[in-house]
């Protein structure tokens, strides 16, 4: 496996704990992601019951509120709304517009992203790419735009831009991030949503050592969790 100028999860005594923590890969506990954390409409809300009877008209006010979020889930759940919801998800619309340009003219210069995948993180006898998603995988310092591989062999994920990190001499230098997490060290994965924002959908990941990930801003994120699922039943069987 390809290690080079990445921070790859492979053993208990390979992982960074201490980069990983900077960039918020933290240890297990039942948090939501931090950009999660700071944002207001990540309130649970309240469903306790109205002791007041409502008349006509708050009724019919009341039915086209409700079809009126009818037709916004209906919306939401299109994919031209993730589309824009994962571009939104970013620090700054320009850089991950250049982002994806770059890794577009990538993804086409290699021939296609299990090409890319097989050269950034290298492949196993037998292993075989299943899924490659866009999202963001959430840090301490903000969301990291990336893509997300789903293999039989591990879940590996790698920026779309190069970020500064510090190298093991103490210099700071810039590289895309890198985390690969093999899925027989993966004790728990499972969906998450905001209880604001049901649309807004999160896959959360859990490791033998109890480190545990969060990735965001899928623009197929059904996909993506049906073929996580597919790649962690090979484990075990």
């Amino acid at each position: 496996m390809n290690n080079d100028g990445g921070q790859p999860y492979q053993r208990d005594d390979d992982y960074n704990a201490e980069d990983g923590q900077r960039l918020g890969m933290r240890n297990c506990g039942a948090s939501p992601p931090v950009t999660l954390l700071l944002s207001p409409s990540f309130q649970h809300a309240s469903h306790e019951p109205s002791s007041f009877s409502t008349t006509s008209t708050e009724d019919e006010d009341l039915e086209k509120s409700r079809k009126m979020k009818k037709h916004q889930g209906r919306k939401t759940n299109s994919f031209a709304y993730r589309v824009r919801d994962h571009v939104r998800m970013g620090p700054k619309l320009s850089e991950i517009v250049k982002g994806k340009l770059k890794l577009g003219a990538k993804i086409i210069q290699k021939g296609g992203r299990e090409n890319i995948f097989k050269e950034v993180f290298g492949e196993m006898d037998g292993e075989k790419l299943l899924k490659a998603s866009q999202c963001y995988l959430s840090t301490t310092a903000g969301p990291i735009a990336g893509v997300l591989f789903i293999s039989t062999q591990k879940v590996a994920f790698c920026s779309d831009r190069s970020i500064t990190l510090p190298s093991p001499n103490g210099h700071l230098i810039r590289k895309p991030y890198k985390v690969v997490i093999p899925t027989n060290k993966i004790k728990e994965a499972k969906e998450s949503e905001n209880v604001e924002k049901p649309t807004q959908k999160y896959i959360q990941m859990v490791t033998d050592d109890n480190f545990e990930f969060w990735f965001m801003g899928f623009v197929r994120y059904e996909k993506a969790l049906y073929n996580l699922r597919k790649a962690l039943s090979f484990v075990q069987n």
